[in-house]
C-alpha cells in the first residue's frame, strides 16, 4: 500500500512556516496559496499538523502571536541544548574566549576597560558575543562618553555549564586596568589588529575550545543556526 503524499497546499504550508520568523497569519496564507477564505488556510494548517503528529515527526505547528509556527517539539529540547552547547565550545575563538572571560569577572565591564586589558581593540568581538546572546548591555558608565557596560547572560551560563557565577573557577592575578580607564578618562584608539594580551583570560578560561589562532583579533562571524527562532523545545 504506497503512503499517502501530502496535497501540494500542504507542502507550500510547511515551507513557508519554515522559512518565516515569526508567526504566519491565517488571512497571509489564504493569500498565498489563493484560498476563498482565511478558514479554507487554517482547514490546510490543521491537515498539515495532524499529518505531522500521526508520522511522528520532530516538528509540530502551535499557534502563537495571531499566526502558525513550525517548531521542535518540547520533549526534544535536551537535544537542542546539547548541540547549543556544542557550537558554543567549538566555535569560540581565542579573542572571544578572553573578552567573554574579562566580562564575566568583572561584570559589569566597559569596553575601554576590555580594550585596555586585552590590548587590542574588542569593539568587534564585543559585538559578536552580543548576536551571540552571550553578553548583554547592562546599561552604561557614569564617566566621559558613557560607554556600554556588559554583563554575561544566562545563555553564558547554560553554554558553560555554570549554576551562577559563583561556580567559575577562580582566577590567578587580577585584571589590572590602567588608572585613566577606571577613572573614566578618553580611551586611545587601539588598532584593531595585533596579539592578544598574555594572560587576559589566565584561570578564568571556560573549558570550550578553539579553532583560532591567539593572534586573531575579531571573533568569526555568527553562526545564523544559533539564533534561529523555530526551535519551539529549547
Amino acid at each position: 500500500m504506497s503512503e499517502e503524499r501530502p496535497e501540494q497546499s500542504e507542502l507550500v504550508v510547511e515551507a513557508l512556516l519554515f522559512a518565516s520568523d515569526t508567526p504566519v497569519e491565517a488571512e497571509r496564507l489564504q493569500e498565498v496559496l489563493g484560498l476563498g477564505s482565511a478558514a479554507d488556510a487554517r482547514s490546510v494548517v490543521e491537515t498539515f499538523r495532524q499529518r505531522l503528529e500521526r508520522d511522528g515527526r520532530g516538528l509540530q505547528v502551535v499557534e502563537v502571536g495571531g499566526g502558525f509556527r513550525l517548531v521542535t517539539r518540547p520533549e526534544l529540547a535536551p537535544w537542542l541544548v546539547k548541540l547549543a552547547r556544542s557550537r558554543t565550545r567549538s566555535r569560540l575563538s581565542r579573542p572571544a574566549l578572553e573578552t567573554l572571560a574579562i566580562v564575566a569577572y568583572r561584570q559589569p565591564a566597559s569596553r575601554p576597560e576590555v580594550d585596555a586589558i586585552r590590548g587590542v581593540n574588542s569593539e568587534g568581538v564585543l559585538e559578536n558575543l552580543l548576536e551571540r546572546r552571550m553578553v548583554r548591555i547592562a546599561g552604561r558608565k557614569d564617566s566621559p562618553g558613557r560607554p556600554f557596560l556588559y554583563e554575561t547572560t544566562r545563555e553564558f551560563l547554560v553554554a558553560f555549564g555554570l549554576r551562577d557565577l559563583t561556580d567559575l573557577p577562580k582566577a590567578e592575578g587580577e585584571l589590572i586596568v590602567p588608572e585613566e580607564v577606571v577613572g573614566g578618562d578618553a580611551q586611545p584608539e587601539l588598532p584593531e589588529t595585533g596579539a592578544a594580551a598574555e594572560g587576559a583570560a589566565a584561570g578564568a578560561e571556560p573549558a570550550a575550545s578553539s579553532s583560532s589562532s591567539p593572534s586573531e583579533d575579531r571573533d568569526a562571524a555568527p553562526d545564523p543556526s544559533q539564533q534561529d527562532p523555530r526551535s519551539g523545545g529549547a
